[in-house]
């Protein structure tokens, strides 16, 4: 029973990674017409976020409605609620990273994981080269497999609080990174946060939130060593009491 319930896990995990590389189709099609509509393939160049019609609006509801679907998934996939936020946060990480494969295939770019990308539009535009989301999301991807795979061990794996205040302050601190640019921009107007062109990429401290990001997945992999480790020796221990035939 353990083992087809293991199984069925793996096989929503698989189902969900399915699903949000699909959905990452989906968007670098969207994304590839609208960026040859109004002459933006690449992003980084004079007046990046053009305002067209209604375009704005509806890219913005767009993003919102993305994040929505990969949610609902993780709701749909997982059994409790620590698997289904697990769920999610790996659909948005294959769905993030997948996103930059196709595009790649559509139109070429990106040509590096240097090149700097908008990210995203909500609150403000955020700013970053690809290699930098595609880092968070493979962290998510491992963060969420932990969560979901592991739901059913006796020591509850997301109880610590202090490595989730920890990552808190780790993304906090993330997203400021992304978007510094258009916070200092701020005080101008909308048009000038729309015109903003980062000139460079604040890799230390970006590198220190991904560190805090990481707690969580740390604290998770020390437990599932710990439980394998101690397991074993329980097993060896019994190997050694155990009853042979007198023959």
């Amino acid at each position: 029973m353990k083992t087809m319930t293991r199984k069925l896990d793996w096989n929503r995990w698989w189902m969900v990674v399915i699903f949000a590389g699909a959905m990452a189709w989906v968007e670098s099609a969207a994304v590839f017409y609208l960026r040859t509509m109004i002459g933006r393939i690449e992003p980084y160049q004079p007046d990046p976020l053009p305002v067209i019609g209604g375009f704005a609006p509806v890219e913005l509801t767009r993003e919102f409605a993305t994040m929505i679907m990969l949610f609902a998934v993780g709701f749909l996939a997982g059994r409790t609620w620590r698997a289904r936020i697990g769920y999610a946060v790996i659909a948005f990480g294959v769905w993030d990273i997948f996103y930059y494969v196709f595009l790649k295939m559509i139109c070429g770019w990106p040509h590096s994981l240097f090149d700097w990308d908008v990210l995203f539009l909500l609150p403000m535009p955020w700013w970053g080269p690809v290699l930098a989301p595609v880092l968070i999301s493979l962290l998510m991807i491992l963060l969420g497999t932990f969560a979901a795979q592991f739901e059913r061990t006796d020591t509850p794996a997301l109880s610590n609080g202090r490595v989730w205040i920890l990552n808190l302050a780790g993304v906090a601190l993330a997203l400021y990174v992304f978007m510094a640019d258009s916070i200092a921009a701020a005080h101008h107007g909308l048009d000038a946060i729309r015109a903003v062109l980062p000139e460079k990429f604040n890799w230390p401290l970006f590198c220190v939130a991904l560190a805090l990001m990481s707690a969580p997945v740390a604290r998770m992999v020390r437990q599932f060593l710990t439980r394998a480790r101690t397991k074993s020796e329980i097993d060896a221990t019994a190997g050694e009491f155990g009853c042979t035939r007198n023959l």
